[in-house]
Order: structure tokens, then sequence, then C-alpha cells
């Protein structure tokens, strides 16, 4: 690779005995889009971390190429509380970041004492264009109130706002960790689309896989300490990595072979050994440890058979509920069947997770009420119910709940047992709660709500932090479950894998029922708008078909019309002269601030003004002898 942007030499890092990888090396060019995978714990944002430089390391180097400029979205970012989401928004060390942060703050305070000075400013960096694509960014993220303070925001704003941050610093290089988390789908899709379109250099960390099938040119998997690159998209990725797992384990299968023939020999040996005898004996060692390596990830078959459950499920009847102007549901009816995997999708502050709270008792209706059958136990995944005694061992933790699980026909699962198909190993079992990941508390809080045995699920965005292989175990689960499940969830992979319909929340108590999953929805939504699209172009064209333009019946220009062509030409140069005039004065700075306001508004009417003149001289030229 030629002079790479940032590169990783022979790097290790550990955790007191734990050896998260060893010796890793690799380089990122300019215009690389980077996804790093590999299992929560096995150090993802270690590694995202010792890059951006908040973390230490055992050994290697991390090389920038000179005055190359990164920007980090950490998993969990924080801001000062006393700062408003404008300052936060704004806190890049870019030059034109902060001349627009405070245009922007002049503006939002009302005094006008320096915007003349920075106006001037803004057109000698050319901040304009800047400042409209950094608007852009704030909408798309549904940040509108720049004013309010840190400390007023939920834990999903504020990621949002140091989504926001990133991208309007425009880094040579962006480190992205969960970059999808508290987005709505909406906005995946929208993100998806920009780092797609942009330039930009990426090295990301995510649990959605159609984000990296569509946004990444290349993958690089961390496996048992390991570093393996793959040069192409998670689809690449998924093939190539098939490929490996196959080599290994016939490699395996090989050293196995070759073991128990070692192992008889050295049985058959006597106590004083040559010296050709020892060299065979250390291979032998060398030999038994590489027998032991196993793949964590062995598929084991669970298909927990869930409590049992009635015919009656739960029915909604005439559910309304508001907060002050936002309403959320207005005479919802729904009758819930036995079986049914439904997803809830729509934008953030629709009311998706207020819903299932009604339906679990949390929250009450204002009118109305959820009938939900005698025989349903829930089983709740909350976006907040992550709450640990860290002092306490994970093992601990599931066997206060449930010590074994019955996966019907007899069969039985010790917690022990349930944690392992979690990715739980033993001797990880027995670690502090204080000691895990924040994606391995989340595979912990899952299994303390499966192992409940629930015959109702309701999963309030359970793919946050959990990696890619935790979310095809859950998958799994979830495609065997026998009973009903409730999921929101903005990955989109997710749910086309669980649900087999989906409740559409599209704002100010819209609630549209969808009989498919959310690619089928996204398909069938595009062929709607395309339909209305080509509707009112077959209206126009049937309108511009009945009534005759003026086009097709003028030969030539009435004296009136001519009248006004011949002034036309005047009128745009005198515009146009204006403009340059006050364009002039604005670069003098010797205007007022009011002066300045005046100048702004008009040079906009002038603009159009001329846009107007001007395309009217083009419509009457066409017929001009």
């Amino acid at each position: 690779m030629a002079n790479p942007l940032l590169q990783i030499d022979t790097l290790t890092k550990s955790f007191g005995d734990k050896l998260l990888f060893e010796d890793i090396s690799f380089g990122i060019a300019q215009g690389d889009r980077v996804g790093l995978i590999a299992r929560n714990g096995t150090g993802k944002t270690t590694l995202l971390n010792i890059i951006a430089g908040k973390e230490s390391y055992d050994s290697g180097r991390v090389i920038f190429r000179n005055d190359i400029r990164f920007d980090y979205l950490p998993q969990n970012p924080e801001f000062a509380p006393e700062q408003t989401v404008l300052e936060a928004c704004f806190s890049s060390q870019s030059e034109v970041v902060q001349l627009i942060a405070r245009y922007e703050d002049i503006i939002s305070s009302g005094n006008h004492e320096h915007l003349d000075e920075v106006l001037s400013q803004m057109d000698l960096m050319q901040a304009w264009d800047y400042e409209q694509k950094i608007t852009q960014i704030l909408n798309r993220l549904n940040i509108t109130r720049l004013d309010q303070k840190v400390e007023e925001l939920s834990g999903g704003q504020v990621k949002r706002i140091a989504l926001a941050n990133v991208l309007i610093s425009e880094p040579d290089i962006i480190l992205l960790d969960e970059p999808t988390n508290h987005l709505d789908l909406e906005m995946v899709e929208w993100l998806e689309g920009y780092l797609d379109r942009s330039n930009a250099t990426i090295l990301m960390v995510t649990h959605d896989r159609y984000f990296l099938d569509r946004v990444c040119s290349q993958i690089i998997e961390i496996d048992e300490r390991q570093l393996y690159q793959y040069k192409g998209n998670y689809s690449y990725f998924l093939e190539k990595q098939e490929e490996r797992i196959q080599t290994q384990g016939a490699e395996l299968d090989k050293a196995k072979n070759l073991f128990r023939k070692e192992l008889e020999w050295m049985r058959k040996q006597p106590r004083a050994r040559g010296t050709k005898a020892k060299s065979r004996i250390d291979g032998f060692y060398s030999l038994e440890e590489k027998t032991k390596q196993t793949r964590q990830d062995e598929n084991i078959q669970l298909a927990a058979k869930g409590s049992y459950i009635g015919k009656k499920i739960f029915e909604a009847k005439n559910v309304s509920k508001r907060f002050d102007d936002i309403k959320i549901t207005e005479d919802f009816n729904y009758i819930f069947t036995r079986y049914e995997k439904m997803g809830v999708v729509g934008k953030n502050g629709t009311g998706k997770s207020t819903f299932i709270k009604m339906l679990l008792g949390e929250v009450e209706p204002d009118s109305g009420y959820f009938d939900v059958g005698e025989t349903v136990s829930f089983g709740y995944y909350s976006q907040d119910g992550l709450q640990f005694n860290d002092q306490m061992k994970v093992i601990d933790v599931v066997q206060n709940i449930a010590e074994v699980i019955d996966l019907g026909n007899g069969r039985l699962m010790t917690a022990s047992q349930f944690l392992q198909h979690f990715l739980f190993a033993p001797e990880k079992q027995h670690d502090f709660v204080a000691k895990l990941s924040g994606g391995e508390k989340r595979r912990l809080y899952l299994c303390t709500v499966l192992i409940k045995n629930p015959n109702f699920l309701v999963l309030d965005e359970p793919t946050n932090d959990l990696d890619i292989v935790t979310l095809s175990i859950l998958e799994e689960y979830l495609a065997n479950f026998k009973g009903c499940v409730i999921v929101i969830s903005h990955d989109r992979y997710f749910m086309d894998k669980v649900v087999d319909h989906l409740l559409v929340f599209e704002g100010d108590a819209v609630i549209k029922n969808f009989p498919g999953n959310y690619t089928q929805y996204r398909e069938w939504k595009q062929l709607e708008e395309k339909k209305v699209t080509e509707a009112e172009k077959v209206v126009k064209e049937e309108t511009k078909t009945q009534t005759p333009t003026k086009e097709e019946v003028k030969t030539k220009l009435t004296y009136k019309e001519k009248i006004e062509f011949d002034g036309l030409e005047q009128k745009i140069a005198d515009l146009e002269k204006e403009k340059d005039d006050i364009t002039e004065k604005l670069s003098s700075g010797k205007l007022s601030s009011e002066e300045l306001v005046d100048s702004s508004n008009r040079i906009t009417a002038l603009m159009e003004l001329i846009d107007e003149k001007t395309m009217r001289w083009l419509e009457l030229s066409e017929y001009a002898e």
C-alpha cells in the first residue's frame, strides 16, 4: 500500500491476563471504507480507542501520515452538560466550522453587534455552501433546537449530535463506533447514502449488516486474537470467512488425527529418551496445544418451547394516547394472533416505545385499553433495562432467575449451558459483571430475559451494541421460538429475518399494518411513490394535450409583448448592476448591522428578479423576429 493515511504495525493489547489481540498489522489508504468485525469483548472498541489516542497499548505502533486530521464517534459520547446543542454540534477545531458556529450564535442570540465582521469573513472563506451542508446534516438527524442544554437530552440525542459533529468537521479519516445506534430507519438509510456518496476514508464498527454491505469496500475481522483482511463488502466477507473456517477445520481435524498417533507413540516410550525422541516429544506438546483450539461459534440448536400460550393474546380497543400536541395513537384497534411476529418501525418520536409500554401496562392510555390473555407471559427487553450489580458474577446473575430452562420434549438446559450458547465460555461465566464490555452486558441482559421462558417476547432495540455473531444466534432463537414476538429495531437485516409483518408508525397517530418484512415494505413504498409520480405526470400530459400552450398557437409577438421584450435586456442589466453594487458594499466592511441585513435581503430579491426576467426574455425571444 503506497503511503497509507493510517498504518497499524504489530499492535498488541491485553487487560491483565486477557489478551485481546497480538501483533496485528493493517493499513488504511485514501478512500478506503473499512468495517471492523469481531465478537463483543474481543477488542473492537479498544482498537478504535487506541487509534484515537484514548487508550494505551502493550507494543506496536499507530502511525498517521503527517497533517492527517481524524475525528472519532465513540460508542457513548460525552459533552459538557452546560453546553448548548449548538456548541456541541460545532465543537470541531476546523476554522470554517468555528466561524459558522459564531455566525449561528449571533443569529440565534439576536445580538448583531459583530455580524458585519462575521459576514465578511464568511464571504472570504466561502463558508455559505458549508453552512447549508451543516444545516442539512442537522435536519436529517432531527437536531432542531440548537439552544437546548446537553443535560436535557436523551442518550440517543447526544449520540446523534456527536455523529453530526463528526460529519460536519469533514476530517481525513472518520472513526465510527456503532454509528447507526439511536437512529431511526430513515436516518440510517440517509447516513448510508451520505457516506456512500462521499469521498470519506472510514474505519467503523457496526452490527448493521446491510450498512456494512452497502458502505464498506473492505472488512477487517479479529478472530482468536488474530486479524484477517477481506477486500470486499460484507457479502464477500461472509463467503471468504466460510472458506477460511472450513480450511482451519480441515487443518484441525488433520492435527487431531496426528495427535492420536503421537499420543499412542508417547505411551509406548521408555522413560530414558534420546535427543531425537525429545524433539518429537516437544512437537507432541505443541500439537496437543493446537488440537485444543476449538471455535466458540459452533452452533447449539436451541429452541426454547416457551410456556403454554392460549388462543387469546391481546386486543387493542380504541386506544388513544397523546403527549400535549403530539398524538401517538387515536382510537387504535388491533387483534394480535397466536405465534405472530410483528415488527414496529417509524421515525424517532412517533411513539413506538410508548405503544409497547402501554401494552405492558407501564404507561396508561388516555382512553381505550389493551385486553391481554390470561396465559400471556411477557419477556421484555428494553432500551434502558441494563441494570446489574457489578460485583456479581455472570453465572450468579442468570442462576438467580432460573437454574434450568425447559427446551421441551423432556430436554433441559442449565443456566451455564444457556450462557455458553450466547457465547459466555465457562471461564467467562465466573467473571464479575464489572469486567464485561458494553456489548457483553447487553448479551447478558438478553440472557436474563430469555431464560425466564416467556411466551411473548417484546424487544425494544435489541440489536444495539450486540455483535453480529450474537445477532445471528438471537435470529435463530426467534425463528424457532414457540410464542409471540414484537420487535422495535432499526436493524433492517434483523427485521427481515425475524418478523412476518409490520406496524408502521408514520406520526400524528397514523399507523399502517403491512403484511411483510422491512425490505418488502420499502419496495412497496417506492412502488407507490413511483405510481403517484407517474399519475401526476399523466395528469400534466393530459392537461397539456387538452389545453394548447402559447407555444403551440403563437407564431409571433403581440405589440405589447414586443415592447416588453425590447425593454427586458435593459431591465436585466440594471438589476445586475444593482446586485454588483450591493455586493461591493457588503465586502467593504463599512455597513452597519441593520444595513447588512437589509442588503442581504435585497440581494436575495434581486437574484429572484433576475431569474424571472431572464426566463421571460428567453420565452419571448423564441417568437421575436
